[in-house]
């Protein structure tokens, strides 16, 4: 098996996640305690809970999260979703059943990092860059050119991490129609979908628009319960989906069960879940609107168009690497610097960062990334 390059992201978030005072680039939104959740269970799944079993489960899923999974989609059915432990088992298991040597990818930058570095040890792989000049748009000419005869494989995320991009309903739609006419199978990150603000909607699902297409989608970011690591893939050809479950069982075999139970909770007060973390979100984006107005010389900054993260300009002289590596040092306030983010396949502009808006409480983070940033460029 080829050796993968280090995962720059989880080294950093080894170094520093738990270490930094006040995380401002988390990517997931606000979670909850063990207690809120279990109050929001209806009978059943308070009755499921009580009775758990802590045996194996099903490699597929427990038929009921699958139920209730497939039930946040239109016209798929129990059947159409394998359940994973967490979002980044799907992405390297999809990828290692849909690409052998000798096809061809293509993935859109910037990107989390297992959507190239996988494909990129298996097969060629061509980047898509978004524009950052026109609002992180998808540019769809020039990812039907990157397309080739061998490629199996277009790799997408929307909302994308970490720009917060969503592209428009007709060019989204234009992209599904575009791998399907190719019979190229479009591979649709989609775990921040949910959290749109008003007046913007949700793009339909990939899975709902294609038979071939896969929405890969997890309780982690949307639903802000990473500590489950219960992910899916939600596809309608079951063929496939069989050769997934097969790899699977190399991997986790299976799931949690009690990260299964709490998941089927989660999701059947899916609606208040969302609502209530686009709430966070809203109620967060007045206070980073003043820190870049405060600071307006020095960053150039637009709110996500979904999603929790969002990927603002750093303008100052000493550049992106150096303010976010001194300030978590000095002052335990944590971002993620343009490099975490580079890309093998296309440029990613260097001197961004990203920053997360879904978390409770960013107050005193700002106000002690702002006293720093006054003391170090008084004069």
């Amino acid at each position: 098996m080829p050796t993968l390059p280090d995962f720059r992201l989880e080294r950093y978030f080894s170094r520093w996640e738990f270490a930094a005072r006040h995380n401002l680039t988390a990517s997931d939104a606000q979670t909850m305690p063990l207690a809120e959740l279990l109050g929001l269970a209806d009978d059943d799944g308070r009755a499921q809970w009580d009775a758990l079993d802590l045996g194996y489960t099903e490699t597929y899923g427990l038929p009921a999260l699958r139920e209730a999974i497939a039930s946040t989609y239109d016209g798929l059915a129990a059947e159409d979703i394998l359940c994973f432990a967490g979002a980044n088992e799907a992405i390297y298991l999809a990828t290692h059943v849909l690409l052998n040597p000798g096809d061809h990818a293509v993935v859109v930058t910037p990107n989390y990092q297992a959507a190239e570095s996988v494909p990129l040890s298996i097969c060629e792989v061509t980047g898509v860059a978004l524009r950052p000049e026109d609002g992180w748009s998808l540019d769809l000419d020039a990812l039907g050119s990157a397309l080739r005869p061998t490629t199996r494989v277009v790799s997408v995320n929307f909302p994308n991490n970490p720009t917060g991009a969503v592209p428009d309903a007709d060019t989204w739609r234009q992209l599904v129609q575009l791998c399907d006419e190719r019979g190229i199978h479009l591979f649709s990150d989609e775990v921040y979908r949910g959290l749109e603000l008003p007046p913007r909607r949700p793009l339909p699902q990939a899975a709902d628009l294609s038979a071939t297409a896969l929405s890969l989608n997890v309780m982690s970011k949307a639903y802000g319960l990473p500590g489950l690591r219960i992910g899916w893939i939600a596809c309608r050809d079951r063929a496939l989906l069989d050769r997934l479950e097969r790899a699977k069982h190399y991997t986790s075999i299976c799931n949690s069960a009690p990260s299964e139970i709490l998941a089927l909770i989660a999701l059947r007060s899916r609606d208040r879940i969302l609502e209530r973390n686009r709430r966070i979100i809203a109620g967060n984006l007045p206070a980073f609107d003043a820190f870049f107005s405060r600071f307006s010389e020095l960053f150039d900054w637009a709110a996500p168009q979904g999603g929790c993260v969002c990927f603002p300009r750093y303008l100052g002289a000493d550049g992106v690497e150096a303010m976010c590596g001194e300030l978590v040092e000095q002052e335990g306030v944590m971002l993620l610097p343009a490099s975490i983010y580079r890309s093998e396949l296309a440029p990613v502009p260097a001197d961004r960062f990203r920053i997360g808006v879904g978390r409770h409480a960013p107050q005193e983070g700002l106000d002690r990334w702002a006293t720093w940033l006054e003391k170090r460029h008084a004069g």
